[in-house]
């Protein structure tokens, strides 16, 4: 099963509604506690441009960027 996502619309100068606000990637320091809602908590051991690697004690992850399942502890 593949899911695509929908191309982002443009907002147009005379719509009287508001755009849709830049949605906010958290950034992590190696080092960081993190929490997961698959895999659990675990540390930030690893940084790249748009992935993060996590050691959760049984196992090692690399999580793409958006976080979206991961806040810092």
């Amino acid at each position: 099963m593949t899911t695509s996502s929908a191309p982002k619309r443009r907002h147009l100068a005379s719509s009287p509604f508001k755009p849709d606000p830049e949605p906010v990637i958290e950034e992590f320091a190696i080092g960081d506690h993190v929490s997961h809602d698959a895999y659990g908590v675990g540390r930030v051991v690893g940084l790249e441009a748009h992935a993060v690697t996590v050691d959760f004690g049984n196992q090692t992850v690399r999580v793409p960027s958006p976080f979206s399942k991961m806040t810092t502890l």
